[in-house]
C-alpha cells in the first residue's frame, strides 16, 4: 500500500489532509496485517486507525463495540461519508438483520459493527465463516481485562477469535489502560507479537481542580452561570442524583438535562442528540454517558462525587477540550463518597483490587503535589516538571528536601528485589523484628533499620509522594509489590534533588 493511496483515502473518505500523531504508523501496521494494541486518549482519533484500513482492505472489517448508541453514531458518521457500514444489535428487527447479513455476504458492506455477545454466538460464527474478513477491530478493549476499570464478562470470550480466525489481524483499542491492563489485553486476545502504540496521556489544555464538597450544588451553579452557553458534563454517582442536580440547574434557568441507564432508550437518544447538536448545554449523568460521544467543544467536566478509580476519572475528564482549547475539570471530594465507594468495592467480585484502585483515587484527591504528574505517573508516563495548570500548582504547599528519604526507600526496594508491598517496606526501613521479616532474611540487607527515626505514618506519606511523582509503581498482579520505575532508577543512580511536600502542610490540610 503506497503512501499516496493511504493519503487519498484519508482525504476522500474522511475529509482530512493529514494524520494526527501516531495515526499513520498505526494504519500502516494494520495494512501490513499486524496485530496491534492502541492506547490513545479520548479524542485522539482511535476510530480512524481501523476505519481507514477498512476502506482499503478487499474484505469486510468486523468492529466489536459494547454499546448500541456507540455503534449507531459511528455507522451514521461513516454512511454520511459515503462508506458502506452497518450494525447488528438487539435494536433491529429480525428481517433487518437478515438483510444486513445478506448484504455482507455479497461484499456490499465494508464495516460491520456488532456486540461481543452477538459476535460469539453459534449462529453468528457460521455467518462469519461465510464472509471475506480482512480485519477484526476491538473497541473499548480494556473491557476484556479483569485488571481494567470496566471489566465486562462478555468480552472475555473474544480470545477465541484467534482460535477461529488465526490468520486475520486484530486491532484492539482503548483510551485508558495502565501497564498491567495493557499486558492483559494482549494476552487475553491472544494477539501474535502485537505492535503496541502508546500515545501520551498528557492533555495540557485541561485544568485539573479538586475542591471540598461543602456547598457543592451552589458552587456548581455559580461555576456554570459564569460560563453561560458553554457545554459541560456533570458526573454523579447515582441516577437519583443526576435528576436532582439537573432539576437544581433548570430551576436557575440553566439549559440542562439528565442521563442514566434507567431511562428509556429513545429518551437517552433524545438527550444525547440535544447535547451533541447544542440544544442542551449541560448533561448531568452517571458514567453510562459519554462513551463514543463525538463533541469536541465540551468546555468543562465536573465530578459531583469521587470516581471509583483513576482510569475512569481520566477517561471522563478526557471528554472535555477535545478541540485542544482550554477546558476545565473539577472534582468535588468528600470522605462520605469514599465510605460509599468502599462499600460498593467490597461487594464487587474483585474487592481487593477495587479497594486498592479506590485508594489511589482518594490519594489523588488528597495530594498536594502537581495533579498532572500523579495522573501521568499512574499510566507510566513521567513529567519532569509541574504543569502549572492545576489547583496545587496555583497554590503550592511548603516543600522540603526529600532526596535522602527517597534514596533510602528506593535502595531498600532494590535490595528487597522489588518483592514487598508498602507495609513490609516500612517495617524493613524501621528495623522491625517481626517474625516474617527475620524468616525472609530481610534483617540482613544493608538498608534494614536505616529509617528507624521516621514514624510509620510519616513513611507512608513519603512513599505515597514517591508513588505520585512516578518514582515507584504498584504491581497489582504481584501481591501489590513496589517496583522502581525508570524515573526512580535515575534518582537512585543520579544526584537529582527531590522535593517533598512538608508533612506539616499535609496535616494542615
Amino acid at each position: 500500500m503506497t503512501k499516496e493511496k493511504i493519503e487519498e483515502s484519508l482525504k476522500h473518505n474522511f475529509g482530512f489532509n493529514s494524520f494526527r500523531p501516531m495515526q499513520e504508523k498505526i494504519v500502516k501496521a494494520v495494512l501490513k496485517k499486524q496485530d496491534c494494541l492502541v492506547i490513545m486518549p479520548t479524542g485522539g482519533g482511535k476510530s480512524l486507525c481501523y476505519q481507514l484500513p477498512a476502506t482499503v482492505f478487499p474484505g469486510i472489517t468486523i468492529v466489536v463495540s459494547p454499546l448500541i448508541a456507540l455503534m449507531k453514531d459511528q455507522v451514521e458518521g461513516l454512511v454520511e461519508n459515503g462508506i458502506k457500514a452497518s450494525y447488528i444489535n438487539s435494536s433491529l428487527e429480525t428481517n433487518e438483520i437478515e438483510d444486513i447479513m445478506t448484504d455482507a455476504k455479497k461484499g456490499e458492506i465494508k464495516m460491520l459493527y456488532v456486540s461481543p455477545e452477538k459476535l460469539l454466538s453459534n449462529s453468528f460464527q457460521y455467518f462469519l465463516h461465510d464472509l471475506d474478513i480482512s480485519l477484526f477491530a476491538i473497541d473499548e478493549a480494556h473491557c476484556i481485562s479483569s485488571w481494567g476499570h470496566d471489566f465486562r464478562k462478555e468480552y472475555t470470550q473474544l480470545g477465541k477469535l484467534k482460535q477461529f480466525f488465526s490468520k486475520i489481524p486484530i486491532i484492539a483499542l482503548t483510551a485508558t489502560a495502565d501497564k498491567i491492563t495493557r499486558k492483559d489485553i494482549a494476552s487475553q486476545l491472544n494477539l501474535k507479537d502485537p505492535k503496541i502504540f502508546l500515545s501520551s496521556f498528557d492533555r495540557p489544555n485541561l485544568k485539573l481542580t479538586v475542591l471540598p464538597a461543602q456547598k457543592r450544588m451552589q458552587s456548581i451553579i455559580n461555576f456554570v452561570k459564569k460560563r453561560d452557553g458553554q457545554s459541560g458534563i456533570i458526573y454523579c454517582l447515582s441516577r437519583k442524583q443526576t435528576e436532582k442536580v439537573s432539576s437544581a440547574l433548570q430551576a436557575e434557568n440553566i439549559s440542562a438535562d439528565h442521563y442514566h441507564a434507567g431511562m428509556q432508550a429513545h429518551e437517552r437518544s433524545r438527550v444525547q442528540e440535544n447535547f451533541i447538536y447544542g440544544k442542551t448545554n449541560i448533561i448531568v449523568a452517571t458514567i453510562a454517558f459519554g462513551m463514543g460521544i463525538d463533541k469536541s467543544n465540551v468546555r468543562f467536566v465536573i465530578h459531583h462525587n469521587l470516581p471509583k478509580n483513576i482510569e475512569g476519572y481520566y477517561q471522563e475528564i478526557g471528554r472535555a477540550g477535545r478541540d485542544g482549547m482550554p477546558s476545565e475539570t473539577i472534582l468535588f471530594y468528600t470522605f462520605s463518597d469514599v465510605v460509599l465507594l468502599k462499600k460498593f468495592a467490597s461487594e464487587s467480585g474483585q474487592a481487593t483490587l477495587q479497594l486498592a484502585k479506590l485508594e489511589r483515587m482518594q490519594q489523588y484527591a488528597d495530594a498536594l503535589i502537581c495533579r498532572r504528574r500523579i495522573l501521568l505517573s499512574y499510566f507510566g508516563e513521567h513529567l519532569d516538571k509541574d504543569c502549572q495548570n492545576c489547583d496545587v500548582c496555583e497554590n503550592p504547599p511548603e516543600l522540603i528536601d526529600g532526596t535522602k528519604i527517597t534514596r533510602m526507600a528506593l535502595s531498600a526496594i532494590f535490595r528487597l528485589e522489588e518483592k514487598v508491598a508498602v507495609n513490609t517496606l516500612i517495617d524493613v526501613l524501621r528495623g522491625s523484628a517481626r517474625q516474617d521479616i527475620i524468616i525472609q532474611g530481610y534483617d540482613k540487607i544493608k538498608t534494614y533499620g536505616i529509617g528507624k527515626d521516621i514514624s510509620p505514618i510519616d513513611w507512608k506519606q513519603y512513599i505515597l509522594q514517591m508513588l505520585n511523582m512516578g518514582f515507584i509503581d504498584i504491581a497489582y498482579d504481584q501481591n501489590y509489590s513496589l517496583k522502581i520505575t525508570e524515573a526512580g532508577k535515575k534518582i537512585l543512580l543520579g544526584k537529582k534533588e527531590i522535593k517533598f511536600v512538608s508533612l506539616s502542610s499535609i496535616k494542615e490540610r
